[in-house]
């Protein structure tokens, strides 16, 4: 892989902004970041110049199900790397499979595909693309349910929800061989307190979803090491004045991150605002919770082992993605589009909401040193934006689509 030095008009770290910037990478490694005035290209690189554009660190999606067509739940090969296609084009660089609840027969079977199939792609290395080109990289498992609030359980499957249990939890991190990262629990369930705990010490985060935590409960998880909430204000119980629940803690509490689906339907502009307002922009991840319709326009698709349909939402206009019990079953949100919506729908500026898609994730994940940032040791995970924040062009572990 031939030294490279790319230049642009502007950097996104994102933790700052560098005007006429110079990155150099070496080996699908970022080498050096900084200025031109400041920083020389080796005179054995290859020098690409992106003029007026922006270069920022390639997203990181900790919540995803699927796009174009498949579920990760699938677990295949074909399937995987078509959702890694597909979010490729989009600025995602990363990502982690998200599985729905299901039987634990059948979550134990997809789990162990996505982790064989997650450790191969380690094993591949980032000098060999895959043989339909240029992917996303999968970087571990996010296990949404089947430890989930029965009053909040959005469109989960009812029959399929189980109370929380270290045994069945343990079957099914050995499923995932090693590649379990993320675990969605309810805190209020019988049980929860030691399977967190337990979680947390084999090195899985906890995130705290689909639940009707009182705001003591929350505040108990919290402070036993729960980092970050799942998709905050969706299947989480209301906020009332004198018992603010699980969004009460989320939103006062500088210990805990919080997801956002920021598609227009899940979060109204004024929420993101407040939300904005009350986690500051280093405490937000910007989610895609994108499903299998990702990508494919209107009509009937597949989430788990459930059906969905995907049509215009008659009170926003934008897509949304319901089941056949009319409740909101995922989106079809890219991130490319969910930086931009903040950017509209809230006051962020552009490389704020960028910040929210590359190291707040990364940082939920105990990447922030590899993965959404231009640092020296960081994969050269990039993405080239236009100054109005569409993506054209990506690169992976410094094999890139613009070059």
């Amino acid at each position: 892989m031939a030294l490279l030095a790319i230049t642009a008009k502007k950097l996104f770290t994102p933790r700052e902004i560098i005007q006429e910037g110079l990155v150099v990478i070496d080996e699908g490694v970022i080498r050096s970041v900084g200025s031109r005035e400041e920083l020389t290209a080796p005179a054995a690189a290859r020098l690409v110049d992106l003029g007026e554009r922006i270069l920022a660190p390639g997203f990181v999606d900790v919540h995803i199900h699927g796009g174009g067509g498949h579920d990760v739940m699938e677990a295949t090969r074909e399937a995987l790397e078509t959702v890694a296609a597909m979010v490729l084009r989009h600025g995602t660089t990363c990502f982690v499979p998200t599985t729905l609840t299901a039987a634990p027969p059948v979550l134990s079977k997809s789990l162990e595909g996505l982790g064989s199939l997650i450790r191969s792609w380690k094993n591949r290395g980032a000098k060999t693309p895959a043989p339909g080109g240029l992917l996303a990289e999968p970087v571990g498992i996010h296990l949404e349910g089947p430890f989930l609030s029965a009053e909040c359980r959005g469109a989960h499957p009812a029959g399929d929800l189980q109370a929380p249990s270290l045994p069945l939890f343990q079957q099914l991190q050995a499923a995932a061989g090693g590649c379990l990262r993320i675990l969605t629990l309810a805190p209020e369930l019988e049980g929860a307190t030691e399977l967190q705990a337990a979680a947390i010490r084999s090195g899985v985060r906890v995130g705290l979803g689909h639940s009707n935590a009182t705001f003591r409960q929350t505040e108990t998880a919290i402070a036993a090491g729960a980092s970050h909430a799942v998709h905050v204000f969706n299947a989480m119980r209301r906020f009332e004045h004198r018992e603010t629940g699980i969004l009460g803690a989320v939103l006062t509490d500088d210990r805990v991150q919080a997801e956002v689906i920021a598609d227009g339907v899940h979060v109204s502009a004024p929420a993101l605002r407040l939300l904005v307002r009350a986690k500051g922009t280093a405490n937000i991840l910007l989610i895609t919770d994108g499903v299998s319709a990702t990508g494919m326009g209107p009509g009937r698709f597949r989430l788990g082992e459930m059906e969905i349909r995907v049509e215009d939402d008659p009170r926003t206009g934008f897509p949304a993605c319901r089941n056949t019990e009319g409740r909101l079953a995922g989106s079809v949100l890219t991130q490319d589009r969910a930086i931009r919506n903040m950017v509209d729908f809230t006051d962020v500026t552009l490389c704020e909401a960028v910040r929210m898609a590359t190291l707040n994730p990364a940082r939920a994940l105990g990447m922030e040193h590899r993965k959404g940032c231009l640092q020296p040791g960081a994969d050269a995970d990039i993405v080239v934006l236009e100054p109005d924040g569409t993506v054209v062009g990506a690169m992976a572990r410094g094999i890139g689509n613009f070059l």
